[in-house]
């Protein structure tokens, strides 16, 4: 396998067709593999410093994508999607994923490569065993432990599909936090589908998102401009495909709870959610939840609502099963790898005790750690 490495991400349509038909060739197919979604993070400025592309070819034909991003010095990288995708990949068909991960390696040793911190990897895919494989070969000192476990509803077969609407729709919860929005008017949800809607809508979305985290105090993701611009590149380079999708509850024509998501392959994939803080006693957010959950199981081509990342409580009443990703730390020093275990071994014991967990927090907070 000949191995390409590219120092930005192309606007090549050729290559960015290729690459998105090795995407549909994945174990799971996500969004987040794409080479839309690789670009929208350049371009956005969220590939800090460095993006190195590695392009597997087999004669002219292109068998394999890996995204990274490169510090300064090009020896430590990560996913380029590391910091805003649920799921991070090398891209390939499954079968020949041992043999590009290997070459890819190969690759990262003449570069000089120390360190690899792989966030977000999928634990059902094929690359955690290329990995063992690739890193024994190369040198590198591989530890993968647990990372998220990322509730999903499986919306199953047109039998499971009516009782999991009716079960949803059923909530007692959902029937009293309805009845108390309609008193102030209608209560509506909508799909937003068109990059002219939704771009019309991230104004209002961005407003609420940063008013949430503020009564909270904290600061919001989307207080940074190249997160605002990331969200509405997303929507301009998926324009006409139907793939970013703006799900918002109405009270009247007054958006109360809004989605930003994704619809790709199967499955819909809530990315970044949010809701008027003023209506928050309604739990909004929990509505317009259970409102997609009730539209993803009348859409045949749906197979399943990935809630994404995070352990808010109110996913747990509608999961029926989960995602796991693993986190993989490559080294080719002996000594930041037993440190790197060590740490990992230390957080576990203090997450049993979630008093001593909060002083920490506390202090590392103080300290601007």
């Amino acid at each position: 396998m000949r191995i390409v490495l590219l120092r930005e991400i192309p606007d090549d349509p050729t290559l960015l067709r290729q690459w998105n038909d090795l995407v549909v060739q994945m174990e799971r197919p996500e969004v987040f593999y794409t080479g839309e979604w690789a670009g929208a993070v350049q371009l956005a400025g969220l590939a800090s410093p460095t993006p190195l592309l590695f392009l597997g070819y087999d004669g002219d034909d292109l068998v394999g994508v890996a995204c990274l991003s490169a510090d300064l010095n090009e020896r430590n990288l990560s996913f380029l999607a590391g910091t805003t995708a649920d799921y991070c990949e090398f891209v390939s068909h499954p079968q020949r994923r041992a043999e590009f991960v290997e070459a890819v390696f190969a690759d990262l040793r003449q570069l000089g490569v120390g360190d690899l911190a792989l966030a977000s990897l999928p634990a059902d895919s094929a690359t955690t065993p290329a990995l063992r494989a690739a890193a024994k070969k190369h040198g590198f000192h591989l530890y993968v432990r647990p990372e998220f476990s990322c509730p999903q509803v499986e919306l199953g077969s047109g039998v499971q599909r009516r009782e999991l609407k009716a079960a949803v729709m059923g909530k007692r919860q959902l029937r009293r936090r309805m009845k108390a929005m309609e008193v102030e008017g209608s209560v509506t949800s909508v799909c937003l589908r068109s990059c002219a809607e939704i771009q019309a809508a991230l104004p209002g979305f961005f407003e609420a998102h940063v008013a949430r985290y503020q009564a909270t105090r904290r600061v919001s993701p989307l207080s940074a401009p190249e997160r605002r611009i990331f969200l509405e590149e997303l929507a301009r380079r998926f324009a006409g495909t139907g793939t970013v999708t703006m799900s918002m509850l109405m009270i009247g024509d007054r958006p109360v709870a809004w989605n930003y998501a994704f619809q790709f392959y199967g499955v819909w994939s809530l990315y970044q959610p949010t809701f008027d803080i003023r209506c928050q006693d309604h739990s909004p957010g929990y509505c317009l939840t259970a409102k997609i959950v009730i539209e993803a199981c009348e859409e045949d081509r749906l197979k399943v609502v990935d809630l994404g990342l995070g352990l808010e409580g109110y996913k747990e009443w509608f999961a029926n099963g989960t995602r796991q990703t693993l986190h993989a730390t490559l080294t080719t020093s002996p000594l930041r790898y037993v440190g790197e275990m060590a740490r990992d071994r230390v957080a576990s014991e203090v997450k049993r005790f979630p008093k001593l967990e909060a002083a920490i927090r506390s202090a590392r907070s103080r300290l601007g750690m």
